[in-house]
């Protein structure tokens, strides 16, 4: 009966090792394969918890820069950040912060630059967005009305699109173009919510410029009222 069971046992060692020598170098390259890629997964995972946990902080150190209207340690950080991790939300975050501060020490030219790098290298479409129209305001404000216009013609989210009407607006208005002005205006008026502050202020100037925005809908209701 042993003896049997001895027999069993080494037919199953000698069709294990058949085995073995035929499938077991491929197995062991899957199986390296398998948890090498486990261990670069987790390896790229601490990387990225590390560079946001050191972007986080020179953040938070350019926000009490900006606090404290230190125009060159503003510069400095934000160079940091950009430049060890410019792929990170708080990079592009960092360039809107020191656009600002740029931009009131009468710095508007490094300002731009830096919404500029916002708007190329963001991979957030809202900041790039953010960026952009903040570039157009910078443009308008040194006239270069055929450069805010461009900036203004970049894609967008469409949920900026009354933001970029309206921008549009006051770069059409600040040419004289009056009609095109009113006609980007109503369109940031429409787009808007009927609650929205921003609304309130295209309205004023539609008002300026002579146009009631509320005309139709009084019309309608009137003529709705009417026919009852």
């Amino acid at each position: 009966m042993a003896s049997h069971l001895d027999l069993e046992e080494q037919e199953q060692l000698d069709q294990l090792k058949h085995f073995w020598n035929r499938y077991g170098n491929a197995i062991t390259w899957v199986l390296i394969v398998i948890f090498g890629g486990f261990a670069a997964w987790n390896g790229y995972q601490y990387w990225q918890r590390t560079q946001a946990a050191q972007a986080s902080a020179l953040y938070d150190e350019l926000d009490r820069a900006v606090q404290a209207k230190d125009l060159e340690k503003t510069q400095r950080v934000f160079d940091d950040i950009r430049s060890k991790f410019g792929r990170t939300s708080y990079a592009a975050q960092g360039g809107l912060l020191a656009a600002q501060t740029l931009f009131e020490k009468g710095k508007a030219e490094e300002a731009k630059a830096a919404l500029n790098w916002v708007a190329d290298q963001s991979g957030d479409e809202g900041l790039q967005a953010v960026a952009r129209l903040r570039v157009a305001a910078l443009q308008l404000d040194a006239k270069a009305y055929d450069e805010a216009m461009k900036t203004l013609s970049a894609s967008f989210p469409a949920e900026f699109d009354a933001l970029v009407a309206d921008r549009k607006g006051d770069v059409l208005e600040a040419q004289g173009k009056t009609d095109e002005a009113v006609a980007q205006y109503q369109i940031a008026y429409k787009k808007l919510d009927d609650r929205s502050e921003y609304r309130r202020m295209v309205e004023v100037k539609l008002n300026a410029l002579g146009v009631n925005p509320r005309e139709p809908a009084a019309a309608a209701a009137s003529n709705t009222e009417d026919k009852k």
